[in-house]
């Protein structure tokens, strides 16, 4: 995209998080602007490349896990640009008639989405925004897909850590709880900064500051464990996302020295 076919409404001069990541992933739905802050935060974090596309492996890997599961509904809150693995390619593989429900507040997100799901009659992208999670969880068309009386897998992926306030991203994953029915499962993917200098991490949080979404709020597993407290954490437990059931054996490592996403997938008893 250039800043001439900006659709109407879009600020192209004002970085998103979601053409950012569409960029890390090798993308081209972004902008100079896009391209710029993703360059930045790329110079403060080297291997965020690397660390995107471990991000989508994890998202394929819980999906599958859970569709295989039996788990027919699934509600993708954040979910950004299309791109390859979406949620409803994976889950259909194993369940082809499970309804997906794509949420996001990016008004390119909505309408790449849509055009992209037209003509699919299991897969609907609804605009609303996570830190309103009561108006997101009663949005009518969310409730016409999702039936929060029978196991429902929800995923932020990338997401809390847009949400500053640490109060605040809890109370956001305890309204989700409030709603699952036992056997629902909550997948969670969270950037960390590891013990990186002072320096490093704090050009690394101001990279977002202009973005739509704000600076980065890094945080660890104790974190994670508090989301999921109560719940049953899934093998092998929080841990960086290309640890979680690694396909290679170089994967498994757990260095939570370095920058990158923690992951966790974890079920209502």
């Amino acid at each position: 995209m250039d800043d001439e076919q900006a659709p109407v409404g879009i600020d192209p001069t004002i970085p998103s998080v979601a053409r950012m990541y569409d960029y890390y992933l090798g993308g081209k739905d972004n902008f100079a602007a896009d391209r710029r802050a993703a360059e930045d935060f790329m110079a403060a974090v080297p291997n965020v490349r690397a660390v995107a596309r471990a991000n989508r492996d994890f998202l394929r890997k819980a999906v599958t896990e859970i569709a295989g599961r039996g788990v027919r509904q699934f509600l993708d809150i954040g979910s950004g640009l299309p791109t390859q693995e979406n949620v409803h390619q994976v889950a259909h593989r194993v369940v082809p008639d499970a309804q997906i429900v794509y949420v996001d507040n990016d008004p390119i997100v909505m309408s790449h989405g849509r055009a992209l799901l037209e003509d699919n009659p299991h897969t609907v992208v609804v605009q609303a925004d996570m830190r309103e999670p009561k108006a997101l969880l009663d949005h009518p068309e969310i409730l016409a897909r999702i039936d929060f009386d029978r196991p429902v897998a929800v995923l932020l992926v990338a997401m809390l850590h847009f949400v500053p306030d640490d109060d605040a991203a809890a109370a956001i994953v305890a309204a989700i709880r409030e709603k699952l029915a036992p056997g629902s499962h909550l997948v969670i993917s969270h950037g960390h900064l590891g013990t990186t200098s002072t320096e490093q991490q704090t050009r690394a949080k101001n990279t977002y500051r202009p973005t739509s979404a704000g600076p980065l709020t890094p945080r660890g597993p104790a974190h994670l464990a508090a989301y999921t407290d109560g719940l049953e954490v899934l093998e092998p437990g929080i841990v960086p996302v290309q640890a979680w059931r690694p396909e290679f054996e170089g994967d498994a490592e757990v260095d939570l020295s370095k920058p990158g996403i923690l992951g966790v997938v974890a079920r209502v008893p």
